[in-house]
C-alpha cells in the first residue's frame, strides 16, 4: 500500500509578511543618528514654544511690562532686561519670529534656485550661460555687505516679513548652483533619454523624471538654506538693521550689545538667546547631515 506523501513544510504566513513601515523606520533611524538628534533638538524647540504660548503671557515681551534688570528667579525664570521685559516671554515670542524669517527666506531661495537650476541644466545654451554667470558673480560678492546695503536703503523700519524678503534676495544663489550641478548629471541618465524619445516635453521631464529623483537632495538643500537665512538675519539684527520693535533673537542680542550686558555681568540677558540659537543651529545641522545621507547613496551605511 502506497504511503502518504510527507507533508510540505510551509513558511508561516506571518513570516512572509513585511514587517511594516514602523519597524523599517525605527531600523533606519538607528542607522542614521544624525537625523534623530536633529529631530529631537527641533522637537524640544517646538515644545518650548508651543507650551510657552500656553503658560507664558507673551505681552510681557513688551518694554516696561516687568521690573528692569531682575536676575532669574521663580517669578522670572529667565530674568528681565533693561527695557523691563520678561526674557522668558521674549524667547517664547521671538523664537517663532526668527524661524519665520528663516523659513520664508529659505523656501523662496530654494524655490527660485530650483526653477533656475533645473531650467539652466536641462536646456543649456544661452539660458544656462546667463543663469550660471549671474549666480557665479553673485556668489563672489560678500553677501552680508549686500544685505546691509539693501537693509539700509529701506528708509522705514523693517518688519519681520520684509526682513525675510531682504535675506531671500540672495538666498537663491547657492541653491541655483548646487541644484544645477545635480541636474547636469541626471539629464544624461538613460531614463531621461527614454522619456525624451517617448515624446515628453521638457517641463514634463523636469517635473516627472528629474525632480522626484532629487527630492531628498532638495530637502537637505532647504534645511541648509533655512539655517543660512537665520544666520544672515541674526547678523543684520545684531547690527541694528532688523525689525526694531520685534523681540526676535537677533534683536535681543542687539540690545545685549547696545547696553553692554556682557561687560556689566548681566549674564542672564545674553545666555537665553545664545542657548536657543545653539539649539536651532545644531538641530538644523544634524538634520541636514541626516538628510544628506538619504540623498547621497555614497553616504548610506549598510544595514
Amino acid at each position: 500500500m502506497a504511503q502518504d506523501p510527507s507533508p510540505i513544510l510551509t513558511v508561516p504566513e506571518a513570516g512572509r509578511r513585511r514587517e511594516g513601515w514602523l519597524p523599517d523606520t525605527w531600523r533606519y533611524m538607528r542607522r542614521n543618528p544624525s537625523l534623530v538628534v536633529g529631530l529631537i533638538l527641533l522637537l524640544i524647540l517646538v515644545l518650548f514654544v508651543g507650551i510657552g504660548h500656553l503658560v507664558v503671557d507673551t505681552n510681557k515681551a513688551r518694554a516696561l511690562s516687568a521690573p528692569a534688570m531682575r536676575a532669574p528667579s521663580f517669578q522670572y525664570p529667565f530674568g528681565t532686561d533693561r527695557q523691563g521685559r520678561d526674557l522668558l516671554a521674549v524667547m517664547v515670542a521671538g523664537t517663532p519670529l526668527t524661524l519665520r524669517i528663516g523659513f520664508i527666506a529659505g523656501f523662496l531661495g530654494v524655490g527660485i534656485g530650483s526653477i533656475l537650476g533645473f531650467v539652466s541644466a536641462y536646456y543649456r545654451g544661452i539660458v544656462d550661460t546667463l543663469i550660471r554667470g549671474i549666480a557665479d558673480v553673485g556668489l563672489t560678492v560678500p553677501g552680508l555687505l549686500v544685505l546691509i546695503i539693501i537693509a539700509v536703503s529701506i528708509k522705514e523700519g523693517l518688519t519681520v516679513n520684509q526682513m525675510a524678503l531682504v535675506v531671500a534676495s540672495l538666498a537663491w544663489l547657492n541653491p541655483t548652483r548646487t541644484i544645477r550641478s545635480q541636474v547636469l548629471t541626471l539629464r544624461e541618465r538613460g531614463y531621461v533619454d527614454v522619456a525624451r524619445l517617448s515624446g515628453m516635453s521638457g517641463p514634463e521631464i523636469i517635473f516627472k523624471e528629474l525632480m522626484p529623483n532629487l527630492l531628498p537632495y532638495l530637502g537637505a538643500t532647504l534645511v541648509n538654506a533655512v539655517s543660512n537665512a537665520i544666520l544672515a538675519s541674526i547678523g543684520l539684527e545684531v547690527l541694528g538693521l532688523g525689525p526694531i520693535d520685534s523681540p526676535t533673537l537677533g534683536m535681543t542680542l542687539y540690545w545685549v550689545n547696545y547696553n553692554a550686558a556682557l561687560i556689566n555681568g548681566w549674564w542672564w540677558w545674553w545666555l537665553a538667546p545664545i542657548v536657543i540659537i545653539l539649539i536651532v543651529f545644531l538641530g538644523l545641522f544634524f538634520l541636514t547631515v541626516g538628510l544628506d545621507e538619504i540623498a547621497n547613496p555614497k553616504l548610506r551605511r549598510a544595514a
